[in-house]
């Protein structure tokens, strides 16, 4: 009996002091930032000091039609982490070549050391882009770049944590894109404080247009999901160089807040629309309503009950089949009448899909095992 005993205490033991697997999950509510991108009216060299009549400021319109910066970068997590101690922000423009960025981000100590194309750029301090064209959070594009100007591009078919396979694609390249580079400061040269470095950069349609599965270039209104990292590495000064302090992780400062150290969750990016250049004829009015299709509360609730079925499986080895056995509550939204709203489950040893009806005519949003969402034609 006591052998008995004995082997049950071993069991639980075990039990209490095995991890339970958690699926990483958001810890902000969901409220991505926003930016109104406007069209080139001049001609951008892109040479990176941001000079150009398109990217200053223009007296002859009013304030709420200059090209504006984003919003500060914040941590990764957003709120649940301090701000960042040094500044970084982005502004945005398009035409029917391609999408513009221009980014400044201010550095006391301007450092690069990769100078092969495609190295892993984010093991020096570097600024990333993320781009999403149809919103469904797979077949989106990544480019990282450093202080030195060396690229990473890469192709990525789904979310690393979603994936069964390894989603990037290596071999894909931003064949056609242009960009530079402005140092204030001397680059690789502890002796001095730097000020900041400044990224031009136009990414071309032509390189994304195959698989962005929405219209390319956008049209007028149109709505893309779009963040933007900023990856910065503590340094020592050793015989003359910078060299990164052991164990010391990297930070992670981003435009719109994650909530959590992921940028792979596309459902987080922000909201860039697209709209006329301002000019004489523009006729746009102040606080332009963004496409309801990417605000709608509807997308968020259908990812909220994806990280509960993935938890689930992690405690159950299967996917619930039912709202009781995910232990979530019907969709509901303030001044919305969802009495109608109807959830359903669908569910195999391995996938599942959960389509939401807001209503009777409505048609069904769905997402499925993978992170995948769509909406019925």
């Amino acid at each position: 009996m006591r052998k008995y005993v004995f082997l049950i205490l071993l069991v639980i033991t075990a039990l209490r002091i095995s991890p339970r697997e958690v699926y990483p999950v958001p810890k902000l509510p969901f409220n991505p930032l926003r930016y109104y991108c406007y069209q080139v009216q001049d001609t951008i060299r892109i040479d990176g000091k941001l000079d150009d009549k398109d990217w200053q400021y223009d007296s002859n319109l009013p304030d709420w039609l200059q090209v504006p910066w984003t919003a500060d970068f914040v941590d990764i997590e957003g709120e649940l982490k301090p701000l960042p101690d040094q500044r970084t922000r982005v502004k945005m423009l398009w035409d029917q070549n391609g999408l513009y960025i221009g980014a400044e981000l201010e550095e006391k100590h301007i450092w690069a050391k990769l100078t092969e194309r495609d190295a892993i750029v984010f093991y020096d301090n570097d600024f990333e882009i993320f781009i999403d064209p149809n919103g469904d959070t797979h077949n989106y594009y990544e480019l990282e770049i450093n202080a030195l100007g060396t690229l990473w591009d890469l192709f990525i078919t789904a979310p690393y944590y979603r994936a069964r396979e390894w989603p990037a694609l290596y071999s894909w390249d931003a064949r056609n894109i242009r960009y530079a580079i402005d140092i204030d400061g001397t680059i690789n040269d502890p002796k001095d404080i730097d000020t900041k470095w400044t990224l031009e950069m136009l990414i071309p349609w032509s390189d994304i247009k195959d698989q962005a599965h929405t219209d390319v270039p956008p049209k007028v209104f149109d709505c893309w999901r779009i963040n933007f990292s900023r990856v910065q590495w503590q340094t020592d000064i050793i015989d003359g160089k910078y060299v990164k302090k052991e164990g010391v992780p990297e930070s992670n400062w981003v435009w719109s807040p994650q909530g959590l150290i992921a940028m792979h969750y596309p459902e987080r990016w922000g909201i860039v629309q697209f709209l006329n250049r301002p000019g004489a004829k523009y006729d746009l009015a102040p606080g332009v309503v963004m496409d309801p299709s990417w605000i709608l509360p509807a997308k968020e609730y259908l990812y909220q009950l994806f990280y509960k079925q993935k938890q689930y499986w992690f405690d159950h080895q299967k996917y619930a089949k039912t709202l009781e056995e995910l232990q979530a509550e019907p969709f509901t939204w303030p001044n919305w009448d969802t009495r109608d709203c109807k959830v359903t489950i669908e569910t195999t040893s391995q996938s599942f899909i959960i389509t939401l009806h807001l209503n009777n005519k409505s048609k069904g949003m769905h997402i499925n095992e993978t992170g995948l969402t769509w909406t019925d034609k």
